[in-house]
């Protein structure tokens, strides 16, 4: 979906407005001047390449960067050596850190070929003091520096630093804004992320997202359900509903609605086709969204639900709000209600005080809920989250030991279970070309799980029937059965 901003209404030579959008709006009209002088003079229009980190909160807040670069003037490439070069930063575990150092060190060596070079750096590893402070002293050739809350400014920022020369730094410690009506370029025609929150109450004790994101604040309904009208209207068949607890979505507003609510009414939109929601924390799941999803034609038959360790004592020192018995029951619920339901999940291995014990209890949980897949991770020190100074730090050897185990049975689990649709005719959205078979799509059912299969890329888009002839394991070879849902 293209919001285009029409320049023809805004006069750069005015002060700027002081209200949002308009105020953006304005910056950037200035920033497509300089564009069009560029153009002008090197006979080309400036490319911009964003490198996106994380999760999909950060990919919707790419797609809206990139949607104000391309209305400013920008041409989108995948060159790092782009005249301008934006990372989307993500610090939830330290190599995700490391990481950016590392590409750092090739854009220097870029930029001093290319010294008009924009370098721009922005997300959750940006809301870091102390990273802030190294970007300052001995990463001299970034220019841009912003974090989570403020990406709505990036025309603003763009334009403060063409016009002043110098490094910009502008980091929030925290907001209630939620800026609308700026545009945003999607990475696929037929399917998008939509927003309905940002930030997180949560505090779980490994984790810094509540202080890089900050606190919940929730849009406003009407808000979300004319932007997924839009969608429809532009041709999007499915919608992915963000946020960090999607489960306790609206508490923050003047007048509050439930997350049950908010699926209904967006489930009444014409034109959408899937729902896919996350994440869901199992401390807010309710039964009246069990029944919503259990009623409704268009809700993924797919849900995410982090436990993170299946040990009480271990869910307590996290902050969870749940027990090992109480988690089970909900998945015993939910199974209940929705008998073909896919299971995934978040399962951290190491944490502090972790005994071989408590490993056990998360390996029992795996086995009693056999998840369609897990995400699993080794345990990473968060410098200013509370699990950081806890005692009993677990060595790395017994972390290793227990991660391998836990993998190779959430592997075998996840084998078997993902087999259970074979030589069966299920609903397939056609997503893009097989990136290892030529003539070859691949597509994702409702429950989420993948699906190769000859096709002609015409149909990428559509919703098409396919026979799983064969199950890989983690995803299915197919064939096209005779109907099709266009």
């Amino acid at each position: 979906m293209k919001q285009n901003i029409h320049f023809s209404g805004i006069d750069p030579e005015l002060p700027p407005p002081a209200e949002e959008p308009d105020r953006q709006l304005y910056f950037a009209a200035k920033c497509r001047q300089w564009a069009d002088a560029f153009t002008k003079r090197c006979g080309r229009r400036p490319t911009a390449c964003i490198r996106t980190f994380g999760c999909q909160m950060n990919s919707r807040d790419s797609e809206k960067l990139l949607g104000v670069l391309k209305q400013i003037g920008y041409e989108e490439t995948d060159d790092e050596q782009a005249d301008f070069v934006l990372y989307n930063t993500c610090t939830v575990r330290e190599n995700a850190n490391k990481r950016v150092y590392g590409r750092l060190g090739y854009l220097n060596a870029a930029k001093k070929k290319k010294p008009d070079m924009i370098i721009a750096l922005c997300g959750c590893m940006m809301q870091e003091a102390q990273v802030v402070e190294k970007i300052r002293s001995s990463y001299r050739f970034v220019d841009i520096v912003f974090g989570t809350h403020n990406i709505f400014q990036l025309a603003e920022l763009l334009w403060r630093r063409l016009s002043e020369g110098k490094m910009v730094v502008d980091v929030w410690e925290g907001t209630d804004r939620i800026v609308e009506d700026l545009p945003a370029e999607r990475k696929y025609p037929f399917k998008s992320g939509v927003n309905i929150m940002f930030g997180c109450n949560n505090f779980c004790s490994y984790c810094i997202v509540p202080y890089v994101r900050g606190r919940e604040r929730s849009r406003r309904p009407e808000d979300i359900i004319a932007e997924v009208r839009r969608l429809a209207a532009d041709g999007v068949a499915e919608v992915m509903l963000l946020g960090q607890n999607v489960n306790s979505y609206g508490k923050t507003l003047d007048t509050p609605v439930t997350f049950a609510e908010l699926l209904k009414q967006v489930d009444a939109v014409e034109g959408i086709k899937r729902i896919r929601f996350m994440t869901s924390h199992p401390k807010d799941l309710s039964d009246e969204l069990i029944e919503v999803m259990a009623s409704s034609s268009k809700i993924c038959r797919h849900l995410h639900l982090p436990v993170q360790s299946g040990s009480s004592r271990i869910l307590k020192q996290m902050n969870r709000h749940y027990t090992k018995e109480q988690y089970l029951e909900l998945v015993e619920r939910i199974r209940r209600a929705i008998p073909d339901i896919s299971l995934t999940t978040d399962i951290i291995v190491g944490f502090p005080g972790e005994t071989e014990e408590d490993f056990l209890e998360t390996m029992d949980v795996v086995e009693r809920v056999r998840y369609d897949s897990a995400f699993t991770f080794i345990y990473s020190k968060r410098t200013g989250t509370p699990a950081a100074e806890m005692p009993g730090q677990v060595p790395e050897n017994v972390v290793k030991d227990r991660f391998d185990r836990l993998l190779r049975r959430v592997q075998e689990i996840s084998s078997e279970v993902c087999g259970r649709d074979v030589h069966t005719v299920q609903k397939v959205l056609a997503e893009e070309p097989d990136d290892h078979l030529a003539g070859y799509l691949t597509g994702r059912m409702d429950n989420n799980t993948i699906v190769h299969f000859p096709g002609d890329e015409s149909l990428i888009g559509s919703i098409v029937d396919v026979y799983l002839e064969e199950s890989r394991g983690f995803y299915y070879m197919g064939k096209l059965a005779e109907s099709r849902d266009e």
